[in-house]
């Protein structure tokens, strides 16, 4: 679970995540590279001995939830296959509607970009994403999904992911920018969108 929600990390650092010893992550990770669901890559960093970093394999990725991927990938094809892709259009639009309706809803109650963006976060979550949130430098705001629950799914009909941006930028309203700056189906780790409130024209 940490190795999917931070990425490749190191023995040290994730016996820190975990409140254990570096030695200590090391073992299991090594019990895990045996089952073949950790692989080690080395990451150089100056001089000295480089830094071994751990990170998921395929089969590891594999025991995350998939909500059903094979029926959902055969119920795609079903429908594009007997009604055409008309008709899958307009089940995505017809999702993306009702879930545009109930993530406007709980954001109601939101008084600024921060507190839309961590409820969003907590929401998808709550949904299988694994979603997490946080505030960059620069002041623009980063929603961080490291699960995607229906991938299989995205994968069968790219229009899933175009509507999910739609319904962000619908519930975060016009006055936000959103762009999506890892993609997982594009070879992505994850998907990340980065958003912040657009500048105000100067009046003509």
């Amino acid at each position: 679970m940490a190795l999917k929600m931070h990425g490749a990390l190191s023995s040290a650092r994730l016996g820190e995540l975990l409140k254990i010893t570096g030695e200590a992550a090391r073992q299991q990770l090594t019990r895990l590279a045996e089952d073949g669901l950790v692989e080690a890559a080395p990451e150089i960093r100056g001089v000295g001995r480089p830094r071994q970093n751990w990170s998921l394999t395929a089969k590891a990725q594999a025991r995350f939830p998939d909500t059903h991927a094979d029926l959902t990938v055969q119920l795609l094809g079903i429908v594009r296959a007997e009604l055409g892709e008309q008709a899958l259009e307009r089940m995505i639009s017809k999702r993306e509607e009702l879930t545009r309706r109930g993530y406007a809803q709980a954001l109601e109650r939101c008084s600024d970009l921060k507190q839309k963006v961590a409820l969003l976060a907590a929401i998808r979550s709550g949904e299988g994403y694994m979603a997490e949130w946080r505030e960059e430098e620069d002041g623009s705001l980063t929603l961080i999904e490291n699960h995607c629950p229906i991938c299989a799914a995205a994968a069968a009909c790219r229009g899933f992911c175009r509507a999910e941006m739609e319904v962000f930028q619908s519930v975060l309203g016009p006055d936000v920018a959103i762009a999506r700056e890892e993609h997982l189906l594009s070879g992505g780790r994850r998907c990340t969108y980065s958003i912040r409130e657009r500048a105000e024209q100067p009046a003509s």
